[in-house]
């Protein structure tokens, strides 16, 4: 039989999803001379197009009966098993197909799935009197959803993280449908016979399955509907950083004496030039400038000095006080 594989699509590269240790050791057709005349030859591809479901069914259940008689390791329960495999891959199609809106490549999918029929084929018991069908198709769907599972999570979180998520998904949806409301942890743990910690577990799991986008539109019934989560996460605010160094500088300039105060006022609150500093104090345009750098270098050195007079809760000097920490 054909099984796609990441080799024969002709357009995908990197590794196949699935794993090393499944056997998709279906042979080649064997020479017809090699098996047992009994077997029915194995249909054609045109055959296989135009065979009916009720057909293929029959069929599959009569090499089903032949094949639980058949050895292992003869070539005539490859034969068997191969063609089974080939009549049921419109079954391995039809699953994929409820998948298709997913982003995974269909390639991907069907190889998969094709995985699951192989799976159900070698699992199958007719014994227990239930239709190959029946047994396949949640064997199939079941390795396609662990394939999403496994690949899908933006986040890779464990293995353990991921089955609670899911167990707790389905207690979940279980219990809104008989409560008429989201049930709370307690009682998800209470109905899956769970820690409340694990069922925490697996719901902030799925916080990372399903991250909200930033484009996604608030709820109707909301306040702020229709505006997207973008618009309402908040920025730095410049005045913040502003406001620290009002709060921190603001007892250091306290401290500076009297003319060093004016320079700064002059210079930064009101945005006077040096040139008018200097004619407002009576002194030279080269001295402001020297006291504007000596009087900026002081302050930084105190803000850097967390042990330095005005970072901590001391009282202030006594009136008249005025320390020389610059020149005069």
């Amino acid at each position: 039989m054909s099984i796609p594989t990441s080799g024969t699509t002709g357009h995908r590269t990197g590794p196949s999803p699935v794993p090393s240790d499944v056997p998709l050791d279906v042979p080649p057709p064997v020479p017809t001379a090699d098996l047992p005349p009994d077997l029915p030859p194995r249909p054609t591809e045109a055959e296989l197009r135009v065979m009916g479901k009720t057909e293929a069914r029959e069929l599959s259940d009569a090499l089903f009966a032949r094949l639980a008689g058949l050895p292992r390791e003869t070539h005539a329960y490859s034969y068997v098993r191969g063609t089974i495999i080939e009549l049921n891959m419109p079954l391995v199609r039809f699953i994929a197909g409820r998948f298709r809106h997913r982003p995974e490549d269909m390639d991907d999918i069907l190889q998969v799935g094709t995985v699951g029929l192989i799976k159900a084929v070698d699992g199958y018991d007719p014994e227990r009197g239930v239709e190959f069908v029946t047994y396949a198709i949640p064997t199939i769907a079941g390795e396609i959803k662990r394939f999403f599972r496994d690949t899908s999570w933006p986040v890779r979180v464990p293995r353990r993280m991921q089955e609670f998520y899911l167990t707790v998904a389905r207690g979940s949806d279980r219990l809104e449908q008989e409560l008429g409301r989201l049930p709370h942890p307690e009682e998800i743990a209470e109905d899956l016979d769970l820690s409340v910690e694990d069922v925490v577990e697996g719901l902030v799991a799925g916080r990372v399955y399903r991250p909200n986008s930033l484009d996604a539109l608030r709820e109707q019934d909301t306040d702020e509907s229709g505006s997207a989560l973008l618009d309402r996460l908040g920025s730095c605010d410049p005045g913040i950083e502003l406001a620290e160094f009002r709060t921190a500088v603001s007892p250091l300039l306290g401290r500076l004496p009297h003319r060093e105060q004016v320079v700064l006022k002059l210079r930064f609150w009101e945005d006077r030039t040096q040139s008018e500093i200097a004619d407002r104090i009576g002194v030279s345009q080269m001295h402001v400038s020297r006291l504007l750098s000596a009087t900026l270098a002081h302050l930084r050195e105190q803000l850097d000095d967390r042990d330095a007079p005005g970072w901590t809760d001391e009282p202030p000097d006594e009136p008249g006080h005025r320390p020389d920490h610059g020149p005069g």
